[in-house]
């Protein structure tokens, strides 16, 4: 799980010009490389950005780790991917949802950010993967009617003036057995709403990931949201 070099390339910006790296996710015998501005592997790492970039650039061309973990969770149930219907919110870079299309999952790439959403469009691309719709989208002005059997969300509930509007996407676009997968950092905001999702009925299961080096990895939970048919 190390970040890995490529070749110069450049996001042009109205805030200027910045270098991508390349991330490549190896898992059983296939690949997958997207392009990010940095990787936030480290608290260290996620500081630095929210004290230099975070008011010149959207936190989703970035590429944190939760999203990583996501992708190891998506690659990791390769088996029901095939046909299943994908809506991945906060999509950035795009990594797990890539995943989840190239095992044959048909998806739903959302974001509110129009940078964002061009690289994660580029990373489509340049994983040959054609199986993903993408859209610029507002949880809080959300209008998609659609169910899906999967949500994936990558670090998506860091901010409680936002739970509300995903707790209404949950509801209303999580089709009947389908399962929500949210990956965070343990963050107190994101573990007070599972905690009040599942005290509204919702089961609620826990996979934990190591992301980042060797010497200081970075435990991502992988919470799994279910709810009975008919709640």
């Amino acid at each position: 799980m190390s970040a890995m070099t490529m070749e110069p390339q450049l996001l042009r910006t109205t805030a200027g010009d910045f270098d991508l790296q390349e991330y490549r996710l190896r898992l059983a015998g296939r690949e997958w490389a997207v392009a990010h501005t940095g990787a936030m592997l480290t608290h260290d790492d996620e500081q630095k950005f929210f004290k230099e970039l975070r008011d010149r650039l959207p936190y989703g061309v970035a590429l944190w780790p939760s999203s990583i973990a996501l992708a190891h969770e998506a690659a990791a149930r390769a088996d029901e991917m095939p046909g299943k219907r994908v809506l991945e919110l906060g999509a950035g870079t795009g990594l797990p949802g890539i995943v989840a299309a190239s095992l044959g999952a048909r998806v739903v790439q959302t974001d509110m950010a129009e940078l964002a959403m061009s690289v994660c469009r580029r990373n489509c691309a340049r994983n040959g993967v054609e199986a993903i719709e993408h859209r610029l989208a507002d949880w809080t002005a959300w209008e998609d009617g659609e169910r899906y059997d999967y949500i994936l969300g990558s670090d998506v509930l860091y901010g409680e003036a936002f739970h509300g509007a995903l707790r209404a996407i949950f509801e209303g676009n999580l089709a009947p057995g389908g399962r929500v997968l949210l990956a965070d950092p343990f963050r107190a905001p994101s573990l007070k709403l599972l905690e009040a999702l599942e005290a509204d009925g919702w089961s609620i299961a826990l996979a934990k990931w190591n992301v980042g080096e060797d010497n200081a990895p970075r435990p991502i939970g992988v919470f799994e949201l279910t709810k009975a048919t008919g709640d």
